[in-house]
């Protein structure tokens, strides 16, 4: 009988996955369209900019993102752009702060999601502006301000001739008391503890390499089966909620890989977080809530709930893993979260017809051409 029990659990569960995996590839070619915000893009006033690129350079396009750069910053007639390159011991904040004592009128964040956080961290509250180009696996910030992700030199389009716009950020603060270690830190788009933490952490390195998110996937599959575990939440300084839940995640914006639109409510500039309960018992309760957020179903449902805060804490008796946009920071006993209201300027797409900035702007078409060729010299 138990076998028979796995067996069908295993099986219904590589449906849950391949269901959804369907929907995400079959959702991949879908207009990109930004998350809601309050606060409209402004152009770039005209004139020369100082670049700085901060490059991560263990990523495969590295080498070719920096010739990009290098060549467009040529072709407007700018100086050259000052490229600093990331390391394990400073993955970006040290070398934007060296880009903003340099006179960066934009710094541009060039890797995955842990290198825009951490040159987001050095930028936050200083009038130069993050420039993106996706080199990561998940690129969320980038899908969720609308950019071209599978498209780098459109991105660099945005970066240096793009509208700029305000955007909040997070800070969140992780404790842990069996260690006793506390540290800060910043997030763009998501934060989370219990299941969506431990997938993160379980995705198999070569597999990110080889199909990028789709990964998670797998991780998923092998984390589904589990109990939920007792937290406790306070929103905005209220008395504790006592829960029961796999997974909870505090959000500033709430677009996922494949156009998934996890948080549809949630506005990356209304000075508000968006948290988000998740508590399935059961494989029919995945499957319920799977169902809501992938067919946009805006009725409530037992198994996941939604709250908004500017500051939101969770306590845990038992240690448990937590992430970052996409990245593992480590196991927790408690966390507060709170919301850094316009905080960042952002370079994003012109939101209106006609290049803004300097008029030197080099056409779309032959950045993607030198883009496509960079790649095959790589």
């Amino acid at each position: 009988m138990r076998r028979k029990l796995l067996a069908g659990t295993a099986a219904a569960s590589a449906a849950v996955a391949s269901i959804q995996s369907y929907w995400a590839v079959r959702r991949l070619q879908q207009t990109r369209t930004p998350t809601a915000s309050f606060h409209k893009p402004v152009p770039v006033a005209e004139g020369p900019q100082r670049v700085a690129l901060i490059l991560n350079p263990s990523k495969l396009q590295a080498a070719s993102a920096r010739a990009l750069v290098e060549q467009a910053c040529s072709d407007a007639g700018w100086e050259p752009p000052l490229v600093l390159e990331t390391t394990i011991e400073d993955p970006g904040t040290g070398q934007a702060e060296r880009a903003l004592a340099a006179g960066a009128d934009v710094v541009i964040a060039a890797g995955g999601d842990g290198t825009v956080r951490a040159v987001a961290q050095a930028l936050a509250h200083k009038p130069a502006a993050l420039g993106l180009l996706p080199l990561g696996t998940g690129n969320l910030l980038v899908r969720n301000l609308g950019l071209p992700y599978h498209d780098v030199a459109g991105c660099l389009r945005s970066a240096l001739h793009g509208d700029e716009r305000r955007i909040d950020m997070a800070r969140i603060t992780l404790r842990n008391d069996r260690t006793h270690v506390i540290s800060d830190y910043p997030f763009l788009v998501m934060g989370g503890v219990g299941f969506d933490a431990s997938v993160v952490a379980d995705a198999k390195q070569d597999l990110k390499e080889k199909f990028g998110w789709l990964a998670y996937s797998e991780a998923g599959v092998r984390h589904l089966p589990g109990r939920r575990r007792r937290i406790s939440i306070s929103l905005d300084g209220q008395p504790p909620q006592s829960r029961k839940v796999r997974s909870l995640l505090v959000a500033n914006c709430g677009k996922l890989p494949a156009g998934v639109d996890f948080v549809p409510d949630a506005v990356i500039d209304d000075g508000y977080l968006d948290v988000v309960v998740l508590s399935p018992r059961s494989l029919l309760g995945w499957t319920w809530m799977a169902a809501k957020i992938l067919l946009r179903h805006r009725g409530g449902i037992p198994v996941i709930s939604y709250y908004r805060a500017r500051e939101v804490t969770v306590w845990s008796a038992d240690p448990i893993a937590t992430q970052l946009d996409g990245d593992p920071s480590g196991a927790i006993t408690s966390l507060t979260a709170r919301v850094d209201p316009d905080a960042l300027m952002v370079r994003v797409p012109v939101s209106a017809p006609g290049p803004s900035g300097s008029t030197a702007v080099l056409p779309l078409s032959d950045l993607q051409g030198r883009w496509r060729r960079f790649l095959r010299r790589s």
